[in-house]
């Protein structure tokens, strides 16, 4: 008899985005006619850069082309890619090797699949409002008990906590866990952690045995000094951390689709002395992947180097323009803003404490705004809610004009 995983009934509710959705497109259905201008969601809007667009066509070109045609490729990530990444991390005085890095269809998916390569009796940490696919994938991978409605978490996880005193930043947990989710930038609050921030969960995780896993994806939005763009920046991450990152938001892969994750050789675990952990992440890929686009790995090389690189920090430094509109506008009305400056995202305070869905109502009535409720993301956004940057020039201006003239606040 064929049974459902019963895990999947513990997930406290619909997946944030699609519900954003939902509802937005409830609202368009009561107002034909009337344009919405989105905020919400972190998804690119500009074009490829020029450079990494020839090399893809070059791809498609080759195949096309019998003699140049080219099927499957390293489920780990073709060679040439993968040596390029570790030039790549070179720009940071960060020693790499090829075998360490996997190249897949994005980060998104790695951070999911990732929990797969450790026990289901791991006890994991994750910070408070966290990015809803660190908790969803190991509530469905058993990790968790029963979603608690009151206090608007899962048993069995540790959470940890972060406050607007404390900018957002979590610190280590008092106890012992063995898996802890960190987002640098963070994702949704725009929060950096800084060296020092950084090197407190490194320690953390030595001591315990424990295995962070590293989520870089906002990297190239750091422009400060004293953040570091790789958790192995950090001396000793390599024996405790798995990084995950993408080129979605750095030169707009988002459909596209490509992002990597390092196993160092070094790293270990409770039961696993150096080397294990990178074999089962190695066989996990070559069981169940068979590599990513070879279309998109040609478009990711040209992105690394050279004019593809000073096209894709053309595009980061686009939306960070942005940011610096909507940060801006928002702090004109009076609001409490965060990020928004090494982040693509911008984490405003509700006024007059209103819950995050009722502010979402009333952006989304009032100025036609969609933004993202930050009581999706945990129970500390409840009174905040994230605008992304990722928009047209034009269309961020006119939503943030709208904003202030509309809202009412």
């Amino acid at each position: 008899m064929a049974t459902i995983n019963a895990n999947f009934n513990k997930l406290a509710s619909g997946y944030l985005f699609p519900e954003i959705a939902r509802r937005t497109a409830q609202w368009q259905k009561r107002n034909p006619g009337i344009p919405v201008m989105r905020l919400g969601i972190g998804n690119t809007t500009e074009p490829l850069p020029p450079a990494v667009r020839r090399a893809m066509k070059e791809k498609i070109d080759k195949l096309g082309d019998r003699t140049t045609y080219t099927g499957y490729g390293d489920e780990q990530g073709d060679t040439y890619l993968r040596e390029a990444m570790v030039k790549y991390y070179q720009r940071w005085g960060i020693a790499l090797e090829p075998t360490e890095f996997f190249i897949s269809d994005g980060a998104k998916s790695d951070a999911a699949n990732i929990q797969q390569i450790f026990g289901p009796d791991n006890i994991v940490a994750i910070q408070d409002p966290a990015y809803p696919v660190y908790v969803d994938s190991n509530v469905v991978g058993g990790r968790s008990g029963a979603y608690n409605s009151e206090r608007g978490q899962y048993d069995g996880f540790v959470y940890l906590s972060t406050s607007e005193e404390g900018g957002f930043i979590p610190t280590p947990p008092e106890e012992k866990v063995d898996l802890i989710y960190l987002c640098n930038p963070n994702n949704p609050t725009g929060a950096v952690a800084n060296h020092a921030q950084v090197k407190a969960f490194v320690d953390y995780a030595i001591a315990n045995k424990a295995v962070i896993i590293y989520d870089s994806a906002y990297s190239e939005y750091i422009t400060e000094e004293g953040f570091p763009r790789s958790i192995y920046e950090v001396e000793g991450a390599k024996r405790c951390a798995i990084e995950i990152s993408s080129f979605s938001k750095f030169s707009g892969f988002t459909g596209v689709r490509l992002g990597w994750t390092i196993v160092p050789h070094e790293l270990e675990c409770e039961d696993g002395a150096a080397g294990v952990l990178n074999g089962l992440w190695n066989r996990r890929q070559c069981t169940f992947f068979n590599g990513a686009s070879n279309v998109s790995q040609s478009g990711a090389y040209a992105a690394l180097f050279g004019k593809g690189y000073e096209e894709s920090r053309a595009l980061v430094e686009y939306y960070l323009g942005n940011a610096k509109i909507i940060r801006d506008g928002l702090t004109s009305l009076g609001l409490t803003v965060y990020g928004g400056t090494n982040s693509p995202y911008i984490w405003a305070k509700t006024p007059n404490n209103m819950d995050s869905w009722a502010f979402f109502d009333l952006l989304l009535e009032r100025c036609h705004v969609v933004v993202t409720p930050g009581g999706g993301f945990g129970p500390a956004g409840k009174h905040y809610v994230r605008f992304s940057s990722y928009g047209h020039r034009e269309d961020v201006e006119q939503a943030m004009k709208s904003v202030k003239e509309n809202a009412g606040i």
